[in-house]
């Protein structure tokens, strides 16, 4: 079973557990049932007093009816009348009251009240204040009304005072069972009412239901008012729809319900309420997948995305936390994005205290009009953005449309600005380190998209140089410059983005200065393994780079270099290049200087292995192919047996053995030892072409030339590669490669 599948199980798991009854809601949807069956139970029973009381009582029995009876029923009917009317609204004000206790009208700030015309602030103060008194009024008229009729009931029950009748006075013989009738109907009505509302205070009250629930949903005191408004939606279902409406909610559907809302307050606790369930561990993933579906929800938190009020700065702040959170499922990552506008409002959220086309005199300026509250909230906006992006990134038609949004490649690169000073704000370090992993994801970009980025971030005029500010002044923070190495190394795959930084002062400096740094962790030693692999790029098929980094007069120290272990794989493909590129004769003494090391090259292609053996053949070859070291001192290696011929050519030919197809890890091993043969059988001078021909037939090099043809692949013709495309083709194929050294061999 693959990662996706199994992550795919887990997520179906997820969800079935939060739809479960053991979620935390499903104890107030059921405690919402009961509620509503004894509400519904005391109202057939009242509907049936109430009919029994007109129809049979004050209908049929009315002038008969004793005098106490008359008002009696007349009390009950009027009293219970009161009470219907009062609970068929108190709901009402107890949902008016929960949206009065969010972030809505009620706890407006002073500066967003002082926008308000008076009489509009007045009157929402005011209602603020009365609705839940109001509703305050109506329950105590509710149980005033219940226990009012349970002991007028009780009474007329207890007495059996319903009038005397006379013998042979027919109109009045079903008087006292028709009375008993609506004295039971009026007090187990009235009874079940009381019942419903003393269970309801009981778990309400003193049980703590509804803290129970938000404690187990983690949502804190803010919480309360959504799981206050979800309890009393539940059970206005149940009451005035079918009991078992409570039953079909789910904390998820009413925070969405919510979310699309027309109304602010209740835009305000749907966004809160997703919010926290995204960031809650055991319920994020059934939520995230349930937004992830939803195509309606996602439309609306991008929309909120553009929501530029004050008052709204919260809703907008939720929106982006959890589209954060959506968007870092790749699934829901795709269909965010192809949600028209979606990428132009993630980037409305991003916003810089300075311009790329600004002095330092308008940054300035710039922070010193934003106060400190202002600054946290674009630095938090920034963050949410530039995350989300990130997550969008991971796809790779995502990337296209990043790059495609105009404007914002501009104000990504404008978030990796920096200056030594700046390395003391950890909210500016999180800034910068997202700026430089989405920069970094957008230049990975395979095929002609990731070209095309690679193109458009380098002709960003700023790029270059602040990834070199980075370098220089970040030494505290080896991950911002891990970062910014390794975009250097993927711009480096395009020739014009090469130029650019090896053109822009001081980068390749910096990243010589990283790797022949004395290293002491194992983040120092990755971040100095990154800078050589990004020295090899810049350097490859580069005549301009080779040159400046041979007047970095740093030549001794890579010479030294490559008797380090952790330093030789990537010393022998700098020195490689600067070997084949470098065609300025007064730079010739300083190539000179690896004339000294060849023993050592030489020794590592016959005993290294894997990687350190791949680019040792390769340098050895281009030492002696581009002349760096003469015939006359390589031929007096040999004599002074440092190596032997035969050792060497042995050697060789082992490399071609244990090689007999194609590998990723070393994809230029057999090519390097077949150049070096044929260099060998070609070019290393009369004296020594015919020892090495010797050798080679002896040692049945022919044999494993023809494996070598039989299997060459594609990948082995590249320099390079961008995902699983070759960059940087050889002039000459492997294939070629190995027909040559074939022919070479048949020579006399």
């Amino acid at each position: 079973m693959n990662q996706e599948a199994g992550d795919s199980m887990n997520n179906n798991a997820a969800a079935v557990a939060v739809a479960s009854n053991n979620a935390p809601e499903k104890k107030l949807t059921h405690f919402a049932l009961r509620l509503a069956l004894l509400e519904k139970t005391a109202t057939v029973f009242g509907t049936l007093g109430f009919i029994w009381a007109t129809v049979v009582l004050l209908g049929g029995f009315a002038i008969t009816l004793d005098t106490t009876d008359f008002w009696f029923i007349t009390v009950i009917l009027v009293i219970e009348g009161a009470r219907i009317f009062s609970r068929s609204h108190e709901l009402e004000f107890q949902h008016q009251a929960t949206w009065l206790s969010s972030d809505g009208s009620a706890s407006r700030s002073h500066d967003e009240e002082s926008q308000i015309p008076p009489g509009q602030s007045s009157v929402g103060i005011n209602f603020a204040f009365l609705t839940p008194n109001i509703s305050k009024i109506l329950y105590w008229l509710q149980l005033f009304s219940a226990t009012t009729c349970v002991a007028l009931s009780l009474t007329k029950l207890a007495k059996h005072d319903f009038g005397q009748i006379q013998k042979g006075d027919t109109d009045k013989r079903n008087r006292k069972a028709a009375l008993y009738i609506f004295y039971s109907l009026a007090l187990a009505e009235a009874s079940l009412f009381l019942l419903e509302r003393a269970y309801w205070v009981w778990n309400v009250d003193f049980l703590k239901l509804l803290e129970k629930v938000n404690d187990e949903y983690g949502l804190g005191a803010a919480g309360m008012v959504s799981i206050t408004r979800f309890f009393y939606d539940a059970y206005s279902r149940s009451v005035n729809g079918s009991c078992l409406d409570s039953l079909k909610m789910d904390m998820l559907s009413f925070a969405g319900e919510l979310l699309i809302s027309t109304s602010p307050d209740e835009q305000h606790i749907g966004a809160t309420l997703l919010r926290q369930l995204t960031t809650k561990e055991e319920f994020s993933t059934a939520t995230l997948r349930k937004i992830g579906v939803d195509v309606h929800i996602i439309e609306r938190l991008i929309e909120m995305l553009n929501w530029r009020y004050p008052n709204e700065k919260e809703i907008r702040i939720s929106a982006a936390e959890i589209l954060a959170e959506v968007a870092s499922r790749k699934q829901n990552s795709l269909r965010m994005a192809e949600i028209p506008g979606a990428v132009e409002s993630v980037a409305s959220l991003l916003r810089t205290t300075r311009s790329s086309y600004t002095g330092a005199g308008d940054e300035i300026c710039q922070r010193g009009a934003m106060s400190n509250q202002e600054t946290i909230d674009m630095q938090l906006f920034n963050v949410l953005g530039l995350k989300i992006l990130n997550e969008l990134s991971r796809d790779h038609d995502n990337c296209g449309k990043i790059g495609n949004t105009r404007g914002l490649l501009p104000k990504i690169i404008d978030f990796t600005y920096t200056t030594a000073d700046m390395f003391t704000y950890e909210g500016h370090i999180t800034t910068v380190r997202q700026s430089l992993e989405l920069v970094n994801t957008l230049a990975s970009t395979t095929g002609v998209t990731g070209s095309n980025l690679r193109k458009e971030i380098s002709e960003i005029v700023f790029t270059i140089s602040y990834i070199r500010d980075i370098l220089k002044n970040g030494e505290k923070h080896p991950k911002l410059q891990l970062l910014g190495i390794e975009v250097l190394t993927k711009l480096g795959l395009e020739d014009d983005a090469t130029e650019k930084i090896g053109g822009t002062g001081g980068v390749l400096k910096e990243l010589l200065n990283i790797f022949l740094r004395e290293t002491a962790t194992e983040e120092q030693e990755r971040l100095r393994d990154a800078a050589g692999d990004a020295m090899a790029m810049l350097t490859l098929e580069s005549k301009s780079n080779c040159h400046r980094v041979l007047l970095l007069q740093a030549m001794d120290k890579l010479v030294k270099a490559v008797e380090s272990e952790a330093l030789c794989t990537n010393t022998a493909r700098i020195l490689m290049n600067l070997c084949a590129y470098t065609e300025d004769p007064s730079f010739d003494h300083m190539l000179h200087k690896v004339v000294a090391i060849v023993p050592t090259v030489l020794k590592a292609v016959m005993e290294a292995g894997d990687k350190q053996q791949e680019m040792m053949t390769g340098l050895a070859f281009n030492v002696f192919h581009y002349k760096v070291c003469s015939l006359d001192e390589f031929s007096g290696m040999l004599r002074e047996e440092k190596p032997a011929a035969s050792v060497l050519a042995r050697a060789l030919v082992q490399t071609l053995k244990k090689q007999p197809a194609p590998s990723i890890r070393v994809p230029r091993m057999r090519r390097f030892a077949i150049e070096l043969a044929i260099w060998m059988m070609r070019d290393c001078g009369e004296e020594n072409v015919d020892t090495f021909r010797r050798l080679f037939r002896q040692l049945e090099m022919k044999t494993e030339l023809a494996g070598v043809m039989e299997t060459t692949s594609d990948f082995e013709n590249f320099h390079l590669f961008s995902g699983t495309v070759g960059v940087s083709r050889y002039a000459q194929s492997l294939h070629s490669l190995a027909r040559t050294a074939s022919n070479l061999l048949d020579y006399n």
